[in-house]
């Protein structure tokens, strides 16, 4: 038996050296688990991130042009909109939320003519600022809190923030002249866009140690954005090429890119991904109504 198993070690050992590693390699691929709108007549319809458990939050805008947030919960089932009590301008949005069912998003405000973030939790709505004379939208959110989202105004064009263990540290990337920030994953890990000195938008990844890796492009296009990241790693967004469509991408690290469009669609964009590779994304229509959907990443053998 002990001859037998080392006969056995060699001839696998002798088949894996005649056959390069690249055969084994790993390839993903995006299917369709199911398309959804918020209830009512004429309602377009945005969700964003995605918790571990498959609740989703986002937004809709109804036909009287009012914008509302929403939670998505994993059975299909809606909440009612959320709408913040500062809101004075018809206008607040869903973003992120964790698996404590903590929604993050912002809000406009006409008294003082600006856009506020914004925490959900408990039915408790809580305001956030980055501080100074900025509007401040807040996109994403992770299990422990840790947030990410944009400041700016109109002379300080927009800039990403990552807060960590409740200090806010702005994103600095060379040669940007703006930047967002949208994905936080629980390692700490934020992706987002900015646009070059040439107005090319590309995506970058920050850790959690500040390191960037930017420019990151899906291969082609002549517009990358970056807006959601899980724990593996895997990252969602969307690309432009020289169609003038908008298409979903999904990039395993460090160069792995799928591209996917929502059957029919004008415009497919993957905005939010969780670790079991549920992704929550939108299309548009040719009517140029969004629609919400959720997809699911495979990694399969080649």
């Amino acid at each position: 038996m002990k001859n037998q198993n080392r006969l056995l070690i060699c001839l696998l050992t002798g088949f894996l050296a005649l056959f390069p590693s690249s055969l084994f390699a790993q390839s993903y691929s995006i299917t369709l688990v199911a398309s959804f709108d918020y209830p009512g007549a004429g309602n377009s319809t945005t969700p964003f991130g995605i918790n571990r458990g498959g609740d989703i939050a986002g937004y809709f805008l109804n036909s009287s042009g009012a914008t509302r947030g929403f939670i998505r919960f994993r059975d299909g089932s809606f909440s009612a909109p959320l709408v913040e009590p500062s809101d004075t301008g018809n206008f607040t949005r869903g973003a992120g939320i964790n698996s404590v069912q903590t929604v993050v998003g912002d809000f406009f405000n006409v008294g003082d003519n600006s856009f506020h973030g914004y925490f959900l939790s408990g039915g408790v709505f809580t305001q956030f600022d980055f501080g100074g004379p900025f509007s401040t939208n807040v996109t994403g959110i992770n299990d422990a809190g840790d947030f990410v989202g944009t400041f700016g105004n109109v002379t300080q064009p927009n800039q990403g923030f990552v807060n960590v263990g409740g200090t806010s540290t702005v994103i600095t990337i060379p040669g940007a002249t703006l930047s967002f920030a949208y994905g936080i994953n629980n390692l700490d890990r934020a992706v987002g866009t900015y646009t070059d000195s040439a107005s090319i938008v590309h995506g970058f990844l920050r850790d959690s140690s500040g390191a960037l890796t930017a420019p990151l492009d899906f291969p082609g296009s002549t517009s990358t954005e970056f807006l959601g990241i899980n724990d593996r790693g895997w990252i969602v967004g969307r690309y432009q090429v020289g169609d003038g469509l908008i298409h979903g991408l999904f990039l395993k690290l460090p160069n792995t890119f799928v591209s996917f469009d929502f059957p029919g669609a004008v415009e497919t964009s993957l905005n939010g991904i969780n670790n079991a590779g549920l992704i929550s994304g939108r299309y548009t229509d040719g009517a140029g109504i969004r629609h919400g959907f959720v997809a699911r990443v495979r990694r399969t053998a080649n």
